[in-house]
């Protein structure tokens, strides 16, 4: 992947008047090659982004660079981008071939060129054989295909794709999934791709920017979203099931440790430096459900639980235990599930908690992973 940006936001920003601004002040840059997924709940102002990269919204401060050059100011259709949509837009009177060609003709591209390209992008994406069919004949997922070949075929600097699979059920999401995966890696196009669905972000993005009221709250690679969180709204929107959150107090004297009532949960090395000068007052603390365990798995402490309510999933159980924390969520081996009511005692990693600041939910255990960007 190379260094040069394929794509550079800078202090970029959208406002409507009179309310908070959709967009607020947000730099990134995008590598030549990269693919990036926005991900964030509805209403976070990733498709707004999205939108003002193609053109399509124009940005009331900031600039938008594609390939070195401002494009703040250049139409759509000069910015060097192909844009893929949620509906699927083809042309419903015209053949698969032609709804594929219809972009390049328009650019008075010659038609053995033409033909060229639909061909390649057709047989990339398996859709030769529909290349006569109309798009009331297909089914979702191979609509989807073509509005991924139609983009394809421009041979565009920058892909940009908005929610484009929320349309389709479960199991073609999944395959839909593996066929733009497996696109990127091909093409090796710059790719900004928007999602409100984060295990769609985790599984396609190189990098991850999850944005949250118009402001960018972190951006990094998968594992690092979910292992270093830089605040409590990270930790809790990347994760299924999602991260169990409860309050606790740092003990105000002895050997560091977080007390929840009678419950006392011992702290490593690490985490008890970071809370040293929180002596007595109250965090955040969070834990991954693959991290509360039936048998102890390296040093930690324990916390009585009872079962409420176990959901199976075949290979393992999602079991909800009441806690003198709370409702805490857990995964256990299928075969080990726990009946309902029955008790036992949860074991913390202690190693794997996460802290945060209750007023600014910033990360109080991980050096540099406030950071909202990276």
């Amino acid at each position: 992947m190379s260094e040069a940006p394929g794509v550079e936001l800078v202090g970029l920003g959208k406002s409507y008047g009179g309310g908070a601004p959709a967009v607020s002040d947000v730099s990134l840059a995008i590598a030549e090659g990269e693919l990036l997924v926005l991900v964030g709940p509805s209403g976070c102002g990733k498709s707004t982004l999205l939108r003002m990269i193609a053109g399509l919204e124009s940005a009331t401060g900031g600039e938008i660079r594609i390939g070195g050059r401002v494009v703040n100011d250049v139409a759509p259709r000069d910015r060097d981008i192909a844009m893929v949509f949620q509906n699927y837009a083809l042309y419903p009177h015209m053949t698969v071939f032609e709804n594929l060609a219809f972009g390049l003709q328009r650019r008075k591209t010659p038609k053995p060129e033409v033909e060229r390209r639909v061909r390649e992008a057709a047989q990339m994406l398996d859709i030769e054989r529909y290349l006569e069919r109309r798009p009331r004949e297909l089914s979702g997922g191979e609509r989807q295909r073509v509005a991924l070949g139609r983009a394809m075929v421009r041979h565009p600097r920058v892909f940009l794709f908005d929610e484009p699979l929320s349309n389709l059920d479960a199991r073609l999401r999944v395959q839909m999934r593996v066929e733009i995966k497996r696109l990127h890696q091909r093409v090796g196009a710059t790719m900004i791709y928007v999602t409100h669905d984060q295990i769609e972000a985790m599984t396609l993005g190189d990098r991850i920017a999850v944005l949250r009221g118009g402001a960018l709250q972190q951006v990094a690679d998968p594992f690092t979203l979910y292992e270093r969180p830089a605040n409590q709204f990270v930790a809790g929107f990347i994760g299924s099931p999602p991260i169990n959150l409860f309050g606790a107090t740092v003990r105000a004297s002895g050997p560091a440790a977080l007390t929840v009532g009678e419950i006392e949960i011992a702290l490593p090395g690490p985490l008890a430096a970071a809370l040293e000068g929180r002596r007595g007052r109250t965090v955040t603390v969070g834990i991954r459900p693959e991290d509360l365990t039936l048998e102890p798995a390296g040093p930690g402490s324990a916390i009585p639980a009872r079962v409420d309510v176990a959901e199976p999933l075949g290979n393992e159980v999602l079991v909800y235990w009441s806690t003198a924390a709370g409702t805490l969520i857990s995964r256990v081996p299928g075969s080990r599930a726990p009946e309902a009511g029955s008790n036992a005692r949860l074991h913390v990693a202690a190693a794997k908690l996460h802290l945060f600041d209750p007023e600014t939910e910033r990360a109080l255990d991980r050096a540099g992973a406030g950071a909202a960007a990276s």
